[in-house]
């Protein structure tokens, strides 16, 4: 949970400073006055990256080098200060007052998650959303997972590059038996994550849908072969193509709507809503694990649903607990379980209100 943030010409804001309260904060603005970029500025500094996929360079305000967000994060022992600097000079994390690594760290100490006008991709995009939506709960609630998957990484990376290179059938198979090691682990760590936010996901496909809803992860080779068997039928296809066709880094998650595969739905609004379940149930698994409310952003939930959609998805929200600042065109736009502590943005500028 965040109290206060700043953000310093990140974007259209030159300096903003909010004091957030402890559930519920609405921002309402017109269109282009800066309400998502407080949400990107607030996301970044949980996550060292825009969920709108910009560069540091477009994050800068015009005519500046470098960005400063900062903020004090309520934990159990106490109040930790959390800091991102990025410019010229490549990214900076600062935590407790400490140089901390990256990214990683930052997810560790402000988790969060977003629910914004793309959210739909989650469902109607490829496969790498949904296995980065597992991963991110495995983060959370799988201790060593992390560490597996950057490790995983760096074999395939290397295998990759012994593929590319046209390397001798020896010496790419010389890399399989670490890879099957990691890749085992790894897919074993997700399946135990998805069996463990399945109820979740269910639960909120009803709340939000009204209908039932099936999740079926596919492990990123044919079902009814061992990976080293895979790897081996198909390592002439492997060196055609320059990159390893099968393992868990090709693994998706199939999501079953009334007897149809969701991505296939043609309603925005209802690719909206099923990414919006999704999202609520690794919000839910996450805060059960660590036993603590997470930050849940959203970003214009109102637009594409109707008045009764986003009636059960902001019921929904209100159930989970977790602390949550939200973008509006009106400020009575959303229906809030409590009265929300009420900002305004104009060109960039971020006063309260109400």
């Amino acid at each position: 949970m965040i109290r206060l943030f700043r953000a310093t010409n990140f974007r259209c804001l030159k300096k903003a400073e909010l004091e957030l309260g402890p559930r519920f904060n609405l921002i309402s603005g017109a269109n282009a006055s800066g309400k998502t970029s407080f949400l990107e500025a607030l996301a970044y500094l949980g996550r060292g990256k825009s969920f709108r996929g910009a560069s540091t360079s477009n994050l800068l305000r015009h005519g500046e080098t470098e960005f400063v967000l900062f903020g004090e994060v309520e934990h159990a022992k106490g109040t930790i200060a959390v800091g991102v600097r990025n410019g010229r000079d490549g990214l900076e994390v600062r935590i407790g007052g400490e140089s901390a690594p990256g990214a990683a760290a930052l997810a560790e100490a402000l988790p969060l998650q977003v629910i914004d006008p793309e959210v739909h991709n989650l469902i109607a995009g490829g496969p790498e959303l949904r296995r980065r939506f597992l991963d991110w709960v495995a983060f959370h609630v799988e201790h060593d997972h992390l560490m597996m998957w950057r490790r995983f990484r760096r074999t395939l990376k290397q295998r990759n590059a012994a593929l590319k290179a046209r390397a001798t059938e020896a010496t790419i198979r010389s890399w399989n038996t670490e890879f099957l090691e990691l890749a085992g682990q790894l897919d074993v760590s997700r399946r135990r994550v998805l069996a463990r936010t399945l109820n979740s996901l269910q639960e909120h496909g009803r709340l939000l849908l009204e209908t039932e809803l099936g999740f079926e992860y596919q492990q990123g080779w044919a079902r009814d072969r061992k990976l080293k068997d895979a790897l081996e039928g198909g390592l002439e296809r492997d060196l055609l193509l320059g990159a390893t066709q099968s393992g868990p880094h090709r693994a998706d998650i199939r999501v079953v709507y009334d007897d149809r595969q969701a991505r296939k739905l043609v309603s925005r609004g209802q690719q909206k809503l099923l990414a919006s379940a999704m999202i609520l149930a690794a919000t839910e698994t996450a805060q059960a694990a660590l036993e603590k409310p997470l930050l849940l952003l959203l970003d214009d939930p109102a637009a594409e649903l109707d008045t009764e959609s986003i009636a059960r998805l902001m019921s929904a929200v209100a159930a989970l607990g977790c602390q949550v600042v939200a973008t509006s065109l009106e400020p009575g736009a959303l229906d809030f379980a409590e009265k929300p502590r009420m900002f305004h943005v104009e060109q960039g500028h971020i006063t309260p209100a109400g």
